[in-house]
């Protein structure tokens, strides 16, 4: 048993450091084949970065790359996160963010389309897909995140409604150095990363997972161990082929869950029968962790 905890540990590390590496190309394309050229701004901290970039000249007499600027920003909050957040999570976060940084540097800047609608829609569509994807795997990529998440836990709002709160800061921005047309050209991007983000990765989506399983001790044990979920047990279920006895495991989880799941079953009982019904409705109490 500690042989396959280990090997799918390992498994993990080396999916989500595969993840970060697609994101990190994927927000780097977004960038500089998009955003740059067009004069976009993007959401959260790399929008603040890509600010930052536009005014060094003025500040210090010479423009500071935006990959530069964007693990500069993060570093503060990768202490943050360390304090408040959790120590894995910051590790997978500080990885993610030196490898986007690194892209960013390394992939030239390319001028695609000077059109900001054309910049705004598909650089929007690039970066909301590499973030979705990112949290489609339990990655993060930084910045906002672990600001948003500090305030959630300090003050009880919303991650969405602290993302509104700066993201607005971040076009307004875009309209007094660029012109008030780029802040409703960033503000489109933005919605379209969004949409995008949602299509690939939602967290709130809720699925019921029916398990059937010969060891039901282990499977709940192991369950329980990393999600915070209620499960209920129907025992003495028969199987219509060999009538045999078998129990089935009824719970709910959300798709940011679903890779946690995937990891405890191949732990506790890899030959049991599994079922996900996607996107179903609840009524009732169920509970919503921050991450």
């Amino acid at each position: 048993m500690k042989n396959k905890v280990e090997s799918w540990a390992h498994h993990d590390y080396t999916t989500k450091l595969s993840v970060a590496i697609v994101y990190a190309i994927l927000a780097s394309v977004a960038i500089n084949f998009f955003y740059q050229p067009g004069n976009i701004y993007s959401s959260g901290i790399t929008g603040l970065a890509q600010i930052l970039t536009t005014l060094s000249k003025k500040i210090v007499g010479f423009n500071v790359p935006i990959s530069t600027t964007l693990y500069l920003l993060n570093i503060p909050l990768f202490v943050l996160s360390w304090l408040k957040i959790g120590r894995k999570f910051t590790i997978f976060t500080m990885i993610t963010v030196t490898l986007t940084s690194v892209f960013i540097h390394i992939i030239p800047q390319t001028i695609l389309s000077t059109d900001p609608i054309i910049c705004a829609i598909f650089g929007g569509a690039v970066m909301g897909f590499g973030i979705g994807f990112a949290l489609k795997n339990g990655l993060s990529s930084g910045g906002l995140d672990i600001l948003s998440i500090t305030i959630r836990k300090k003050t009880g709002r919303s991650v969405g409604s602290i993302s509104i709160y700066f993201n607005a800061l971040i076009v307004f921005v875009a309209g007094l150095l660029f012109g008030w047309q780029y802040m409703f050209y960033s503000t489109l991007s933005i919605f379209v990363s969004g949409k995008v983000t949602d299509a690939v990765f939602t967290k709130q989506k809720k699925m019921q997972v029916m398990i059937v399983t010969k060891h039901p001790e282990k499977v709940v044990n192991e369950i329980q161990k990393s999600l915070r979920r209620g499960i209920t047990i129907i025992n003495e279920a028969e199987g219509a082929y060999k009538h045999d006895k078998q129990t089935v495991l009824l719970t709910i989880v959300t798709r940011f869950e679903l890779p946690q799941l995937e990891a405890a079953m191949r732990c506790s009982d890899p030959q049991a029968f599994v079922s996900i019904s996607d996107n179903v409705q609840i009524l009732g109490r169920f509970y919503e962790e921050d991450l």
